[in-house]
């Protein structure tokens, strides 16, 4: 998918103008400018992540994931704000699911892909979705370059998904219609460690997950590895948990195994890996990524089927490695109503979507309307369903 979109310069606060570009690929950009915009907080959103993804082969080609970056441009010619865009051919890996509306569009006689999609690729993590440095007042000519884009090359349609939440203002400031859904999130609330958290479950919870831990631990060696300790076996054996996981969930993965690769030589401190071992050999892993505030649960595997292993690997190592990290939270991906009872809450995912055409965006609106008080009821009966302690 090919797009050579019109551009416009854009003239902002009393004559300075700025310059929007688009750009083929993140790794076209500087990698410190692109950094000083986006910041140290989240991986996701980092020059290092978005190239790779690029450099592997995950995105690009015949993904149906074509790198759009988008840069704001100031007088000196310095990147002032971007976001990481993607000419979309379907709506896989994007965890907010459009499918519906891209049914309706098409009985309607419209060609609903391509589309945009402001997004960190294949991965259901809160983060900034605009890149404004110390810039916030760039987000509406930033948010007006996408709409032009559409709009120039007949898109249907412009999606910024799991936005993260002090941005979603800003989204709703330009007039982009806002979708919520729920994902599960474990806060860190001063523990000093995994006891600590359990004392604050009530009784029966705090039996169910002792439990769980030591059947999960029985007989297994479980390793939290980082940096310079994961190595390239690690690597090896965590791409057949990954190859496994895939072919049963989605038919086949999204990364590719020069990605893994990749994240080891560029982001192995970015990377918390856990493995589990039986008898020397691993058997089962997670991979989770360490962000400023935030420990962010991705993906995992296994090639055993052992009890509890999964909330082992990914819920409760995740929450002993935050409390010894001092992270204020943990993210363990999108879905999941058996997080709830491992101590995981549910909280809100935003999204902003824009609709080029008046009628269809009219109908989409009417569709959120209606979904969203749904999804606030199923949030607060998921809140009356937390293990912790009532009273």
């Amino acid at each position: 998918m090919d797009l050579l979109p019109k551009v416009p310069g854009w003239s902002h606060n009393a004559g300075v103008t700025l310059t929007a570009r688009i750009h083929q690929a993140v790794s076209d950009i500087p990698a410190e400018a692109w950094d000083r915009l986006a910041g140290d907080d989240n991986p996701f959103v980092s020059h290092a992540f978005l190239a790779l993804l690029e450099e592997s082969g995950s995105v690009g080609g015949r993904s149906g994931w074509s790198p759009l970056p988008i840069v704001i441009e100031d007088e000196a010619g310095e990147a002032a704000a971007a976001l990481a865009a993607y000419l979309k051919g379907h709506s896989q890996g994007e965890y907010v699911f459009d499918h519906a509306w891209a049914d309706a569009w098409s009985r309607a006689g419209g060609d609903y892909y391509p589309k945009l999609q402001i997004a960190a690729p294949f991965t259901p993590a809160t983060g900034p979705r605009l890149l404004l440095g110390d810039r916030p007042e760039l987000a509406a000519p930033l948010l007006r370059t996408v709409e032009q884009l559409c709009e120039a090359n007949e898109l249907s349609s412009a999606h910024a998904t799991f936005i993260a939440p002090e941005q979603v203002p800003l989204f709703e400031a330009a007039g982009w219609l806002l979708r919520n859904d729920i994902q599960f999130h474990w806060e860190n609330r001063g523990y000093a460690s995994f006891a600590d958290f359990l004392a604050v479950l009530s009784s029966d919870k705090r039996k169910n997950l002792r439990k769980e831990r030591a059947r999960a631990q029985d007989g297994v060696e479980i390793r939290q590895l980082t940096g310079a300790d994961i190595r390239p076996e690690h690597w090896d054996a965590f791409w057949l948990f990954y190859q496994d996981t895939g072919a049963r969930k989605w038919g086949r993965p999204y990364l590719t195994r020069e990605a893994f690769d990749l994240i080891g030589q560029r982001m192995a401190d970015k990377v918390l890996l856990v493995l589990a071992f039986i008898d020397g050999q691993a058997v089962a892993g997670a991979i989770n990524f360490i962000g400023g505030h935030a420990l962010y649960g991705r993906y995992w595997g296994a090639l055993v089927d052992k009890p509890f292993l999964h909330f082992e690997l990914c819920y409760y190592q995740a929450i002993d490695a935050a409390i010894a990290m001092g992270l204020s939270r943990v993210e363990a991906g999108a879905q999941g109503g058996h997080k709830l009872a491992r101590g995981y809450e549910p909280v809100q995912t935003w999204s902003a979507h824009y609709i080029t055409d008046p009628g269809f965006r009219r109908a989409v609106a009417d569709f959120l309307e209606r979904e969203r008080a749904g999804i606030a009821q199923d949030q607060m009966v998921l809140g009356q369903r937390t293990p912790f302690r009532k009273g």
